[in-house]
């Protein structure tokens, strides 16, 4: 066998190989119907630069589906995440943008279902004690309230969008412990804010899973960028009072734009 020959052989038998094993080159993101679902964190609210047409949504430009969107090109483009959205309304008000033609969705959902913005007022203005109870009220509606609405959520947008992969990203951790905040919340208080965190992050995940949707967590892209590293990603209290706890534009090209692109 010449060499040539022997060379169009193996290049052959390696593309069949990577075809079987699901290696082949995946479709161009250019082809993509791509549909941003959502509250805040997917809205881009902290990010600034909010669009004129979103309104109290506060959709930014600078929001992680937009930036995925103009560095990909797809063929559609539908972003209907919304500051302040639970699942019900997202449910309720956003599944309307999906259709059987859609290949992409992304989404955040469930944070405000448990209070988050109350949870975080509380720990703010009042004792460390209640700060804890509060925390703890929201871990206990996670674990026993959260599930069913998720679930229901996401049977909607398989309901709808078929054929769509579509990628459930989490939320960061708040709070870097033991770092250089030397005013503000406690230790203590800080520690359960952040596992009241991770405890949200694992129902969103194992709900996704069953749901046959990929979770994407942002804590990876968010480590060293909490509140208190001294490097943060994520407003504290601020004014206007909404962006607090929420992303900065870094936050959103940085954490969760690649935590996204990374599951596409």
């Amino acid at each position: 066998m010449s060499t040539r020959s022997l060379g169009t052989t193996l290049a052959t038998l390696v593309l069949g190989v990577a075809t079987v094993l699901g290696l082949a080159q995946p479709a161009t993101a250019a082809g993509h119907n791509y549909v941003a679902l959502g509250d805040s964190y997917s809205s881009g609210v902290g990010a600034g630069s909010y669009t004129s047409e979103s309104g109290d949504c506060k959709r930014s430009t600078a929001a992680y589906p937009q930036l995925w969107k103009n560095a990909n090109a797809p063929a559609s483009f539908k972003f209907v995440a919304c500051s302040g959205a639970t699942t019900t309304s997202v449910s309720s008000t956003q599944l309307g943008a999906l259709s059987s033609s859609t290949t992409l969705v992304s989404v955040t959902a469930g944070g405000n279902d448990v209070g988050f913005a109350d949870v975080m007022q509380t720990c703010v203005l009042q004792s460390e004690a209640t700060c804890v109870s509060r925390v703890d009220t929201a871990v206990s509606q996670m674990q026993n309230t959260l599930p069913g609405k998720l679930d229901s959520l996401y049977s909607g947008i398989r309901s709808r969008s078929p054929q769509a992969r579509v990628v459930v990203l989490g939320y960061p951790r708040f709070y870097k412990l033991s770092g250089s905040c030397i005013a503000g919340l406690s230790e203590t208080e800080r520690s359960a804010i952040n596992n009241a965190g991770d405890v949200l992050n694992g129902v969103i995940a194992k709900r996704a899973a069953n749901a046959g949707f990929a979770y994407s967590s942002v804590v990876d892209e968010f480590t060293g960028h909490e509140l208190c590293s001294g490097d943060a990603w994520l407003h504290s209290v601020t004014f206007p009072i909404g962006n607090s706890y929420h992303p900065k534009a870094a936050g959103q090209s940085s954490g969760y734009l690649p935590a996204f692109r990374s599951a596409v």
